[in-house]
Formats: structure tokens, C-alpha cells, sequence
């Protein structure tokens, strides 16, 4: 995982906030799909409806692939997260955009990579979150089934679970986020989100999320 950049993780993580995108209750936890119970909820979708915050997030993504992958030749978005996002940044550098289903359509011509694209051209992958890694992963291996020079990933937002860092590595993958969970912690307590004394239990969360509070 690389870094990304304090100051514009810092921002992004106060607009996330600010518009509920992100939302934090330790004493009222969350329950997630895969039945974890958490004291964080992501909607990055949200983001698309305020036009400042998305410009933001066009812009820090299109920084942030020409800074970490250089010169690229599609943005290919994952389903469903990063398909809007990926468009913007397509705009933004003024290149082909494609997006991967979760899966191949059962019908018609059987897709599972929408748009045009050439074997052996270079991609970068947009997503929107990265819990452990999984689904952005089942893009990236169906790019490079097809032909494609995946360079890696960029997303809004990480939770860092260490498995995800596993599993990228494992894939041979490089990916960034624009800010995540560690920034948007210290955040909110700057801001008086939550208060210090939730700060621990947060981060417990983070290190075993499938038994928190179970």
C-alpha cells in the first residue's frame, strides 16, 4: 500500500465526514453484509452529489495516478463503486474508460469488461473502498486475463485490515487510497466527531473486525 497525502487525506476525510459519507458510533455499531458488527459506515457514493467534493475527489485521484503510475493508457472502474468515479478521472485525463462486472453477463455477448480496450495496453484501476480487497482484486485478475498491463489501484477510502495488504501483495498489485482509517480517526477527534476515549476501541475494531463486539 503507498501512502497517500497527509494534507489531502486529511481534507478528504473532513468533507467525508461532513456529508455523511462516513459515519462513526461505536455505542451503536453498524452490522456489515458479511454479519461483523462495526463502528463504521462508508457510502462514497454520497460524494457524487455535492459537486465541490467531487471535483475534489476527480482531481486527487488524476494527481494521485500521474504521481504513483505515470502515463497511462484506460481507467478501468470496478462495479458498482467505481464506475462513476472512474469516468470522472477518465475525463479528467482525457482517456478511455472501461468498467469489470462482479461477473460475466449471462446474456447478450457475455461481458465481464464493458467498453473498448486493447491487449498489452497499460490500466489503472479505480475504486471507491477497500475493506479486504476481494472484489477489487476479481477486476484486476479479469484485466489481466484479458491482455491488460494493470498498474494498479487507486480508492477513495481504505480501512487498512491487514489482509487487504496481504491479499494486494499476493496479486502483485500496487494501490493507494486518498485517505483512510487512521486519518479519518484522527480527524474526527480534531473536529469533536467522536471523543479520544472511542479512539482505542476504534482501532480494535480495525485489528479484529470479524469478532468486535461479538
Amino acid at each position: 500500500m503507498i501512502t497517500p497525502d497527509n494534507d489531502r487525506a486529511l481534507r478528504l476525510a473532513e468533507f467525508l465526514l461532513q456529508i455523511k459519507a462516513i459515519k462513526l458510533n461505536v455505542n451503536q455499531p453498524f452490522t456489515w453484509a458479511s454479519g461483523w458488527n462495526s463502528p463504521i459506515y462508508c457510502d462514497n457514493r454520497v460524494t457524487l452529489s455535492y459537486p465541490k467534493i467531487r471535483t475534489f475527489i476527480r482531481q486527487a485521484y488524476a494527481q494521485t495516478i500521474e504521481e504513483l503510475y505515470g502515463k497511462v493508457d484506460v481507467i478501468a472502474g470496478v462495479a458498482t463503486g467505481g464506475i462513476a468515479q472512474g469516468a470522472l478521472v477518465a475525463q479528467e485525463l482525457d482517456l478511455p474508460f472501461i468498467y469489470v462486472r462482479t461477473s460475466p453477463k449471462g446474456h447478450g455477448l457475455t461481458n465481464q469488461i464493458e467498453g473498448h480496450f486493447e491487449p498489452g495496453q497499460t490500466v489503472v484501476v479505480v475504486e471507491d473502498l477497500i475493506s479486504t480487497g476481494g472484489s477489487s482484486l476479481k477486476a484486476v485478475e479479469a484485466l489481466k486475463e484479458a491482455g491488460c498491463n494493470v498498474k494498479g489501484l487507486v480508492a477513495i477510502f481504505s480501512y487498512q485490515f491487514d489482509i487487504a495488504k496481504e491479499h494486494f501483495a499476493e496479486a502483485q498489485c500496487p494501490f493507494a487510497t486518498l485517505t483512510n482509517y487512521e486519518t479519518l480517526i484522527e480527524k474526527a477527534v480534531e473536529s469533536g466527531y467522536i471523543q479520544e476515549k472511542d479512539v482505542e476501541e476504534l482501532r480494535e475494531w480495525r485489528l479484529s473486525p470479524s469478532t468486535w463486539k461479538k
